[in-house]
């Protein structure tokens, strides 16, 4: 008989939290509404944030903050485009950027003509950037990137040492990446996050990119916590999701589990005590 009624128990130390974000609107978001065929523009190539777009983040960074979320996160993952890491900035990053400030900025000011003003990266946690997390490859210029020399210039304090070509190697014109070919890449970013010490962490990411990768899980639970799991996100949508290390992937040491008995000294449980009084207990 099953007792636990749906609920399931897993070490701390087995378990990562993932703030999900997708970027906020984008201006080629604005243009596919009207007409789809406009994601194949090359004037949407590596599409920045909207005005609107703007506005959502504006809206997202006061929730996080509201919700005491900001202090939580230890790391910011960012995929390699312009609306992702504005929208990373923009919710995750330190106050305005001033002159004197002994940091570099997140984001310089007018990043993708935006008007926008620089954001600092003092009191902020670490941004990187990372290719897996990219949306999905080939086609649609609005998902080409800048060579990482452009985006070091508008983002000084975002790490780009883990991205191994300058230019744009991944993306291909003529050919769109599929959907298991996406997951795929889903997966494999969620097994690098084990190689992260890290144990709460924010990723800003990409619609299909998370749909795709969130596909493989929830089918183990009821159909209306799958749908938190397997749905289409919004823009600047932000979900909150546990990740649990069942096969031993990458999971550290507890930094919290104590052994207990220390120091040593009689310390048997009452249970234990009783059985061994009355030898019915196991053998030692």
């Amino acid at each position: 008989m099953d007792t636990n009624e749906g609920l399931s128990i897993y070490p701390l130390h087995r378990c990562k939290t993932l703030h999900l974000v997708r970027h906020a609107q984008g201006v080629h978001n604005v243009a596919g509404e009207k007409n789809h065929e406009a994601y194949k523009s090359c004037d949407y190539f590596d599409a920045q944030l909207s005005p609107l777009g703007w506005k959502q983040v504006d809206h997202l960074r006061a929730h996080v903050q509201a919700c005491g979320l900001s202090k939580k996160i230890e790391l910011v993952i960012s995929s390699p485009l312009l609306r992702t890491m504005q929208t990373a900035a923009g919710v995750f990053g330190g106050e305005a950027h001033t002159d004197g400030i002994d940091a570099p900025p997140l984001m310089k000011e007018n990043v993708g003509h935006s008007e926008h003003a620089a954001i600092s990266s003092l009191n902020s946690p670490p941004f990187i950037a990372i290719e897996l997390c990219r949306e999905r490859l080939g086609l649609n210029p609005c998902d080409k990137r800048r060579s990482i020399h452009e985006y070091r210039d508008m983002f000084p304090a975002i790490d780009f040492s883990l991205i191994e070509s300058d230019e744009d190697i991944l993306w291909t014109p003529g050919i769109r990446e599929k959907d298991e070919q996406v997951a795929g890449r889903g997966l494999k970013f969620l097994k690098w996050l084990w190689t992260r010490k890290e144990k709460e962490i924010a990723i800003v990411c990409h619609s299909a990119f998370l749909l795709q990768a969130l596909s493989a899980f929830g089918n183990d639970c009821r159909p209306t916590v799958k749908s938190e799991i397997c749905t289409h996100f919004a823009n600047c949508e932000l979900r909150s999701l546990v990740i649990v290390d069942r096969g031993l992937i990458g999971s550290d040491k507890s930094t919290t589990n104590y052994p207990g008995k220390i120091p040593h000294g009689l310390g048997l449980p009452s249970d234990t005590a009783d059985e061994k009084n009355t030898g019915n207990g196991p053998s030692q």
